[in-house]
């Protein structure tokens, strides 16, 4: 099974968001059987914690069936040793990642929007031009243009995983 980690800050907002809207496009696809989508945190600061009410929100507004049950945590060693594609939503949460993964494993991070052929590749260092916004300090506004966000991006990664398989 290939698997495919979402990853963002505390596991509430972005990754749960990009994890349920990866899922859906899998299984809209026909790939529910050979990949597997799940998320993570680089933090340990919401552990325990259920998806974000605003991103739930938003998630349900979009007709997006969620989890019976969401457990908001840090990535851990099993998950890094299984996971076949990590997708960071920033260049922090890339860096944050890098840190925790060994060498073996480092090819395999690319960041969430870096897969929108509609967006130039940033130079090195500068990855942070295709950060997915933050919206933990927003409204609903920021949530909806996060999920615009994750939503356009899913079709490309998905285009690219199925290649891998």
């Amino acid at each position: 099974m290939y698997t495919v980690m979402t990853v963002c800050t505390g596991n509430i907002c972005r990754s749960p968001m990009a994890e349920i809207i990866l899922r859906t496009e899998f299984e809209r696809r026909g790939l529910a059987d050979r990949v597997n989508v799940e998320s993570s945190g680089v933090s340990d600061e919401e552990y325990g914690n259920p998806i974000d009410r605003r991103a739930v929100k938003v998630l349900k507004e979009r007709g997006y069936e969620l989890p019976a049950h969401h457990f908001a945590h840090r990535i851990t060693r099993d998950e890094i040793e299984r996971t076949d594609l990590f997708l960071p939503m920033t260049a922090s949460h890339m860096r944050a990642l890098l840190r925790q993964l060994p060498q073996s494993k480092r090819g395999e991070v690319h960041m969430y929007r870096s897969f929108d052929p509609n967006l130039p590749k940033p130079p090195a260092g500068y990855e942070s031009e295709i950060d997915l916004v933050d919206p933990w300090y927003g409204g609903a506004h920021e949530f909806e243009v996060a999920i615009d966000q994750i939503e356009e991006v899913a079709p490309y990664i998905v285009d690219w995983v199925e290649q891998q398989l």
